[in-house]
């Protein structure tokens, strides 16, 4: 069958269970991995493995602007609007889940040390889509969702940064048996982030030069495109990250260009297909039969991350003297993990691929149990903190 085929039933497989868990009042996101599963070699075996693999390209692309929309959130007048109490429950609560899974993979479940740098970094993102849907569905409003927006929008470009070092650190582990000197994994990893943000500035000011001189919302979602894919391609090329060049293209764009919302949001006509087929390929690329080899690591990453989030969350809150409803319930709304983690982990796959296979079932695996209870748990959380009147 020829590719397209299989493209094809990606998309209109994804779309069909979509309209299935949005009737069971579930997320898109659970729809398009649940489908993916359904058509996988794994159950359905309507696409074969050898053609889930095909697909890697769609990983990178999704991934890409997935990064570059999160670094339009840094627009320093808008950190500087919402205050620097956010930026610290941010970095708390997304390095207290880093801690916390790292050490537990490494002293409870004795996972080699690349292999928890890896897992551990990826807990720190979080799926804003879910927890977002919550708030407006019930009219959630109050200091703990105009505290909790920023948050979700920020941590998963914590979760960006701290996966390019964590890489970088497992790469030097993994590619060198005897002891290396630690200041020449220090420099690698300087290295490797230092040229990815140059590479990024670079293009994000191309793009925010161009984007004042061309005319017409087609041209300028060409441009913005070919910029983006520039940057995968080069940092592919180089030995860089992805991420960083497309974090770095969004930020310089989100500062620089004075109506950067038109040329931030013009890609909204291009990613929806290109997320969709990201989260059914992912599902598609879920081996159920290493399930109960992880099933133990698996549930350990759940719950170390959902205690790091909530202990961070409350320290981050607390420190910064925010209000008692930040403090106690911030941390159950940011439970929700989706597509970051399952990009970073795909990519993780890419540059560390012994390990990529039960990092990758580990994270899906997650990211469906996330994904059904995580908007319920934030709700009840909303509930509690008075931001949600129940009739």
């Amino acid at each position: 069958m020829h590719v397209l085929y299989y493209f094809a039933l990606v998309l209109l497989a994804g779309i069909f269970m979509a309209k299935v868990t949005r009737k069971l009042r579930l997320p898109n996101v659970t729809g398009y991995i649940l489908a993916g599963i359904v058509i996988g070699p794994s159950l359905g075996k309507l696409i074969p493995k050898e053609v889930v693999s095909s697909f890697f390209i769609v990983s990178e692309v999704a991934l890409g602007f997935i990064a570059y929309s999160i670094g339009s959130e840094f627009n320093l007048k808008h950190i500087r609007k919402i205050g620097l109490s956010v930026v610290w429950i941010t970095l708390m609560e997304s390095l207290c889940a880093v801690f916390a899974v790292t050490l537990a993979m490494i002293f409870v479940f004795h996972q080699p040390l690349h292999f928890s740098l890896v897992l551990g970094s990826i807990a720190a993102a979080t799926a804003p889509a879910a927890t977002i849907l919550v708030i407006r569905q019930y009219k959630a409003k109050g200091v703990l969702v105009d505290t909790l927006l920023p948050v979700v929008a920020m941590d998963d470009a914590v979760a960006i940064l701290a996966f390019g070092v964590a890489v970088a650190f497992a790469e030097s582990l993994v590619s060198n048996n005897s002891a290396i000197p630690m200041a020449s994994v220090v420099l690698r990893v300087f290295n490797e982030v230092f040229f990815s943000l140059l590479l990024g500035l670079v293009l994000g000011l191309f793009l925010s030069f161009m984007s004042g001189r061309v005319k017409g919302e087609d041209a300028l979602l060409s441009l913005t495109i070919g910029c983006i894919f520039l940057g995968i391609g080069l940092a592919s090329k180089f030995g860089l990250s992805s991420l960083f060049v497309a974090m770095m293209i969004g930020a310089v764009v989100s500062n620089l260009v004075y109506s950067c919302d038109r040329v931030l949001s013009v890609v909204d006509r291009f990613t929806p297909p290109i997320f969709l087929a990201f989260f059914t390929i992912s599902g598609a690329d879920l081996q159920l039969g290493m399930l109960p080899k992880v099933g133990l690591i698996g549930v350990g990453y759940v719950v170390f991350r959902v205690i790091g989030k909530i202990l961070g969350a409350y320290a981050g809150a607390r420190m910064t003297n925010s209000p008692p409803t930040v403090q106690k319930y911030l941390g159950l709304t940011l439970v929700p993990q989706a597509g970051v983690a399952i990009g970073l982990s795909l990519l993780a796959e890419q540059t560390l691929p012994g390990m990529g296979v039960a990092l990758r079932n580990i994270i899906l695996g997650s990211t469906v149990i996330y994904e059904l209870f995580g908007p319920v748990i934030a709700k009840q959380a909303l509930v509690m903190a008075g931001e949600i009147k129940e009739s």
